[in-house]
């Protein structure tokens, strides 16, 4: 593995317990149990699992969007685990996030050029909205979209555009660590492949860190270096991507490879998107 740019031991997390019916459950139930991880620098890194097994969980909680319940996160060798918002503002702009369904993360009543520059101006990247409108004109070049999907609103674009949009979003600001949540479900094979081939251009040209959420192997495999198998909160198996799926060591791997229909990809197939 790379020097790594954001790494969790111990990491134990969860979510505050719903009153009612679940009110006897403590203040907050643990999800996560203990969990070691870490994204080397320009590293690709698949957390993979069953519904239910964490992987959310871990993706959020390395980002900080939900606090440790105990262990430590360590983000360019800081240990960040204690930070409260304040302290994690200047850190934002360097760790982002694709989110599955651009549909819901991206504001219905917001035209997209005003999701792309209005976080340049927020983090000052930008002097004023007409440098934020250069440097997003240069960014949609960069993703392969046109300039007029800027004056669209989300449900006047496809599926892969709005993909599209929310990689751009992600890497706007130039962060070192993107978290790529489920980013291909639900779309077609051809327009995955192109969202596929978009995220590996742009690791390499930006030098990005990724951990890559899935429960598609066939994906994971082609795009991962090294890939973390999760079950009930827990690390099962780690590994290089291609060692782990041809030897898997733990029972519970081998039963989510022999599950799913596991074609070896073709090294190429992403290259004749």
């Amino acid at each position: 593995m790379a020097e790594p740019l954001i790494e969790a031991r111990g990491l134990v997390a969860g979510y505050a317990g719903r009153r009612g019916l679940a009110a006897r459950r403590s203040a907050s139930a643990p999800v996560l149990h203990g969990i070691d991880v870490a994204v080397g620098r320009g590293e690709v890194v698949g957390i993979v699992g069953e519904s239910g097994s964490g992987k959310t969980t871990l993706g959020r909680a390395l980002l900080r969007l939900i606090a440790p319940l105990a262990g430590a996160i360590r983000f360019d060798g800081v240990d960040i685990t204690g930070f409260d918002e304040a302290a994690l503002r200047p850190l934002r702009r360097r760790m982002q996030m694709i989110f599955q369904d651009p549909m819901l993360s991206l504001n219905p009543r917001r035209r997209i050029g005003r999701a792309l520059t209005d976080p340049l101006l927020l983090h000052r990247r930008a002097a004023n909205r007409r440098v934020a409108e250069r440097m997003v004109t240069a960014l949609l070049e960069r993703v392969g979209l046109p300039t007029a999907v800027l004056q669209c609103y989300p449900h006047e674009l496809s599926g892969g555009q709005r993909q599209r949009v929310g990689i751009a979003r992600s890497i706007v600001l130039e962060p070192e660590f993107v978290l790529a949540d489920e980013i291909v479900s639900g779309l077609d094979a051809s327009t995955q492949a192109q969202v596929l081939k978009l995220l590996g251009e742009l690791k390499r040209s930006m030098s990005l860190s990724i951990a890559f959420i899935s429960h598609d192997l066939s994906v994971v495999r082609a795009v991962c270096d090294r890939v973390y198998v999760m079950a009930q909160g827990v690390i099962v198996e780690e590994g290089a991507s291609d060692a782990l799926f041809q030897a898997p060591r733990h029972a519970y791997t081998r039963a989510l490879i022999d599950a799913i229909p596991l074609p070896v990809p073709d090294p190429n197939w992403l290259s004749q998107a």
